[in-house]
């Protein structure tokens, strides 16, 4: 092999390294954050279906907690009635709710969140396949070069 072919694949060789490291294993990082994201989301809606469901099957007479009045001062609050809650359906809007329509957003939500994270999933798949057959390809570039 020539010296000039021998050069032709080391650059060839560095060009993939870079390519995988500035670009496939970044858009692997903010894939994995976005999973992340979507899972913390997905134990959220779990979470408020779990606690709401207690509440149904246990609290029927309302229940006695502590609310912060402001500046970590409590006061006793009886809640009597529970046939209605506020819901955060995003952006920091709030809902007005019973029971079971928030349990049922709950679901509608984590399934929604959970095909969204199964796309994402598959877009990460997709991209470690790509990081492995740029190494397979440099590889093969490095055998010819030993050659």
């Amino acid at each position: 092999m020539q010296l000039q072919e021998k050069n032709a694949h080391q650059a060839r060789i560095a060009e993939i390294e870079e390519f995988i490291n500035e670009v496939l294993k970044e858009d692997l990082k903010r894939l994995e954050v976005c999973l992340n994201r979507f899972n913390e989301e997905i134990m959220e809606y779990v979470q408020l279906k779990n606690t709401l469901q207690a509440f149904n099957d246990n609290m029927k007479d309302g229940y006695k907690t502590q609310v912060n009045i402001g500046s970590n001062i409590f006061m006793q609050a009886h809640v009597k009635e529970m046939n209605k809650i506020l819901v955060n359906v995003g952006k920091d809007i709030y809902m007005e709710m019973s029971m079971r329509e928030a349990i049922r957003f709950s679901d509608v939500r984590v399934r929604i969140l959970t095909k969204m994270s199964e796309v994402v999933r598959e877009e990460s798949v997709k991209k470690r396949s790509q990081i492995k057959m740029s190494l397979i390809a440099i590889s093969e570039r490095e055998k010819l070069l030993q050659d």
